[in-house]
């Protein structure tokens, strides 16, 4: 019983250390409003969607919401291709595609989110910017960087020597395992020439 006298003591110290009850009526005032204080953020999954879906549109590419609790909230979004490309449902945030996207094209879309109330035009939450990625399907051929590779090699040569060296290259997304990796094959000669990987 004489620990819990001196602990209430201990928290009961500071009040009166302050001069009076009054401050410190007002400092747990204070303290009171910022507990109630609720914290407004953005929340969204991430943005993202396929190139070439060959779906009908439009495509649904995420959802854009905020915390804000208000009848009256409407979402808006802005920016190059917003309302254009892409257009959000005013009432749930889902975000939509208008047109089959190519990554080779365009792979990621920056936007702005925003959320207004609808009587008075007021925004309810700063703007926050997202990113729209386009993600890459394997659609592209590799394409040699020129129509025609010269080479010579003196006669008498020993097996394994330079003949010449041949480049191509693929448009599809090179972090997506597979998706741009480029294997070459000799299809006349090969009883006289072979090619590595390499080129």
């Amino acid at each position: 019983m004489s620990h819990l006298i001196l602990l209430f003591s201990l928290f009961l110290a500071p009040a009166f250390a302050e001069g009076g009850s009054e401050k410190s009526t007002q400092n747990l005032c204070s303290n009171d409003v910022s507990h109630k204080r609720q914290k407004r953020d953005w929340i969204w999954n991430q943005m993202h969607i396929k190139e070439e879906i060959d779906t009908p549109l439009p495509h649904h590419v995420g959802k854009i919401t905020s915390s804000v609790r208000n009848n009256n909230a409407k979402y808006i979004i802005e920016g190059e291709y917003a309302n254009t490309i892409f257009k959000v449902e005013e009432t749930s945030g889902d975000v939509y595609a208008f047109e089959r996207l190519d990554r080779e094209k365009k792979a990621e879309y920056e936007l702005t989110a925003l959320i207004i109330d609808r009587t008075n035009n007021r925004s309810l939450e700063r703007p926050s910017k997202f990113i729209i990625k386009v993600y890459d399907i394997n659609d592209n051929a590799p394409v040699f960087v020129q129509k025609v590779f010269n080479g010579s090699v003196p006669e008498m040569s020993p097996v394994g020597t330079s003949v010449t060296k041949v480049t191509a290259v693929d448009a599809d997304d090179p972090t997506v395992s597979g998706h741009a990796t480029v294997t070459y094959q000799v299809t006349t000669g090969g009883e006289y020439f072979t090619i590595d990987d390499s080129g």
